[in-house]
């Protein structure tokens, strides 16, 4: 639900607001936000099957829950736009990997050790360049940015399974197109462009979502991450990427995040959590940077006169 403007000139954010599981519209991300109680809504657990797809460049089956390529797949991980520091930050996280919604990694960015995922963020972003440019940077290749929202990816399933033919012609591994919510669903966007990707003998080797948790207690919103996850993960049989995660409430006057100590406290319980899931190879918190406007939002990092100082967040996430 969250968009970095993807035209390397600016670190505007967009957040889609989605209300009883219908998209609404575009606010900015305030600094601060206040405690609660409302629950983000767990949606579909039932399994169904899925065809195991040929890997890339070899063509020999991937199997469903241990795909080519597992091993480089592994990690904690940061969403990041430009900001003052950025490079220093990113080093200083502890990320084993990142994205910026991109094809190619940004020039902004100097050396950090940290592996850079490209992305096709929407149906503008398949391009002969943005491919050539994805292509080049290892192995995996993220699908489309949140196509289930207006405002954001925003594409039906079939144009997404129309233009999926030219994402894997680079040769890279495959990671879904990351939805917004209802990742579970039946008949929910992924679970129909899952099907139609069987039907079509399309490879995909990991599935994405998105999880926002409305729920300010650190225990109780780590535990419907893990059953949203686990029942994601036992739909399509396939490795999960988590790629945008953090304790935030939207509502119709715009965004909420916790106090510090309970988004901290949710760091290390969500982190412990993730990590001991075999099947969830990857996960990237949003975000690196605080937000521009001010204040820490969800944000590891903030300006500091000698560069960058990690949040209340940040340390808990740096262990």
């Amino acid at each position: 639900m969250i968009r970095k403007v993807a035209t390397g000139l600016t670190a505007a954010l967009l957040l889609a607001l989605p209300a009883a599981g219908t998209p609404a519209g575009a606010v900015t991300l305030p600094g601060a936000g206040t405690s609660g109680a409302d629950v983000i809504p767990l949606r579909g657990t039932a399994s169904a099957p899925y065809d195991v797809r040929r890997s890339p460049r070899t063509g020999t089956s991937t199997g469903t829950s241990t795909s080519t390529g597992a091993a480089e797949a592994s990690g904690r991980g940061v969403t990041v736009w430009q900001q003052r520091g950025v490079t220093r930050a990113l080093r200083d996280s502890g990320a084993t990997w990142f994205h910026t919604w991109t094809a190619d990694r940004p020039s902004y960015l100097g050396r950090t050790g940290a592996a850079f995922v490209p992305m096709l963020w929407g149906a503008g972003s398949v391009t002969d360049e943005n491919l050539r440019a994805a292509a080049e940077h290892g192995a995996w290749l993220m699908g489309f940015n949140e196509p289930d929202l207006e405002g954001q990816g925003d594409m039906t399933v079939r144009r997404a399974l129309r233009l999926w033919p030219r994402l894997e012609e680079t040769g890279q591994h495959l990671v879904s197109p990351a939805v917004a919510y209802g990742g579970a669903d039946e008949g929910g966007w992924l679970d129909r462009f899952m099907t139609g990707a069987a039907r079509r003998d399309l490879r995909v080797d990991a599935v994405a979502v998105h999880w926002y948790g409305g729920d300010f207690g650190p225990r109780r919103a780590t535990r419907q991450l893990r059953e949203y996850l686990t029942a994601v993960h036992d739909r399509y049989g396939r490795p999960v990427w988590l790629t945008e995660v953090a304790l935030m409430r939207f509502t119709a006057d715009g965004a909420e995040v916790p106090r510090p100590k309970v988004q901290a406290a949710f760091v290390r319980r969500a982190t412990r959590m993730l990590d001991a899931r075999p099947w969830l190879r990857r996960y990237a918190w949003f975000s690196l940077s605080t937000p521009t406007e001010g204040g820490t939002g969800t944000g590891l990092y903030r300006p500091a006169r000698s560069g960058v100082r990690p949040t209340t967040a940040g340390r808990a996430y740096r262990r």
